[in-house]
């Protein structure tokens, strides 16, 4: 197979499906996606049909049961992904919106409309529901979308995409708005990431190797975060009962996202009070729990917890725990080991509160809340394609705003340039 040859047609059909999305109705987009959830339902067992396939090969491989949660379909989860659908159509279409007029001495009047991007292309790893999630948001928004998912999850993808193509055939909407590169060799990508012109955006979601590989050998723009390193500091005036369920929540809930908490910061003035009973909570969860010097000295049992720990985004029931002075050392803490994507303060203490929201330079940044909670669908953007920690053009969950950019439009009546 010529794989160029095979990626650039690809491109192309989806280039041709942008074209017909950019002069869609909000009235037929809306049609489309709530056609699009109905189906996803109906075909269920079908698509988990394929899905076993890949768990199967996952497991073959010794992929952890934390990645293999993440690939998993089923009922409930194939039932989000439609509801997803759904919510976005109950959100505003930002597409033509005007976002500000003004008028010049000269008479002109000048604004900015929001417009599609284009063409987007999403590279990820694991997570079946990203097809679905991505081809919701680009479509809403007026753009067309090329997807290239791992390996792993490459026949679940393949009949997600098969599916959300018949109903865009079905509804007079040209398929190519929802493309998929359905071969699993990694040459696709790097041809992928050559089609400046053609490809207006990459999103690339998955490890941090994954996304730096893009970055450093795309053409074109990339929306981007790198791991997420996430932090909890429990204060001294925090609610104690609440820091516990918080923490909880953060790690054990879902530890294979990017949003769980990889350390959590413990005031030394409540950490012999709260730190007994919460790792005790962890660790009959499965948690593998590594300390700083301090925290061993509460639970001599807990792992020697090293410099390089404290970079790591496990993406596994392990977690970080280390003990700090005050609020100001957990600020520098999070400052220099985090990597801007989600963090949260547990206090009572409004003054605190109101520092660390604007100190800690993150995407999102919780006070009384789990880092889980940073994710479009729980913000109500009806669901996200990504979170970027970048702080141009979109940072946090991309919701339908982030898929649009701005062009100037101009209203004269004869204006010339003197």
């Amino acid at each position: 197979m010529d794989i160029r040859a095979y990626v650039l047609n690809k491109a192309k059909e989806a280039k041709e499906g942008a074209k017909v999305l950019a002069r869609s109705s909000t009235k037929q987009k809306n049609l489309v996606l709530l056609k699009m959830a109905e189906t996803l339902r109906k075909n269920a067992k079908g698509l988990i049909s394929e899905n076993k396939k890949d768990i199967r090969f996952a497991e073959k491989k010794g992929l952890s049961k934390a990645l293999i949660d993440r690939l998993t379909l089923n009922e409930k989860r194939i039932g989000e992904m439609a509801q997803g659908l759904v919510e976005v159509t109950a959100l505003p279409d930002p597409v033509g919106e005007i976002t500000k007029m003004w008028q010049r001495p000269n008479g002109m009047t000048v604004g900015r409309m929001r417009v599609p991007i284009g063409l987007i292309g999403i590279i990820y790893e694991s997570r079946p529901n990203v097809t679905v999630d991505a081809a919701g948001l680009c479509l809403k928004a007026g753009n067309a979308v090329i997807l290239r998912g791992g390996s792993e999850a490459i026949n679940s993808n393949r009949a997600i995409v098969k599916v959300l193509r018949d109903v865009a055939k079905e509804q007079a909407l040209h398929e190519g708005a929802i493309t998929f590169i359905d071969i699993p060799e990694r040459e696709a990508v790097t041809e992928m990431l050559k089609l400046e012109g053609i490809i207006d955006l990459i999103i690339p979601r998955g490890g941090e190797g994954l996304i730096r590989t893009v970055t450093e050998n795309s053409r074109i723009p990339v929306l981007k975060h790198y791991k997420g390193v996430c932090h909890i500091f429990v204060d001294r005036d925090a609610d104690l009962s609440m820091a516990e369920e918080i923490c909880f929540n953060a790690k054990v809930q879902r530890p294979g996202t990017c949003n769980a908490m990889e350390t959590m910061l413990v005031d030394e003035g409540i950490a012999e009070t709260f730190l007994p009973k919460m790792m005790k909570r962890l660790k009959e969860a499965g948690v593998r729990l590594k300390g700083c010097p301090e925290a061993r000295k509460t639970d001599a049992s807990l792992e020697d917890l090293k410099e390089e720990d404290l970079y790591k985004e496990y993406l596994d029931l392990i977690l970080n725990v280390k003990i700090v002075r005050n609020i100001d050392d957990a600020i520098g803490h999070i400052t220099k080991y985090g990597s801007s994507h989600s963090d949260a303060i547990v206090t009572r203490d409004y003054a605190k509160a109101m520092r660390f929201l604007k100190e800690v330079d993150s995407s999102a940044v919780f006070v009384n809340a789990s880092t889980r909670l940073n994710d479009g669908y729980q913000f109500g953007l009806g669901a996200e394609i990504g979170i970027s920690t970048d702080k141009i053009h979109a940072r946090g969950p991309m919701g339908l705003e982030e898929l649009t950019c701005t062009k100037f439009i101009v209203f004269g009546n004869g204006q010339l340039r003197e």
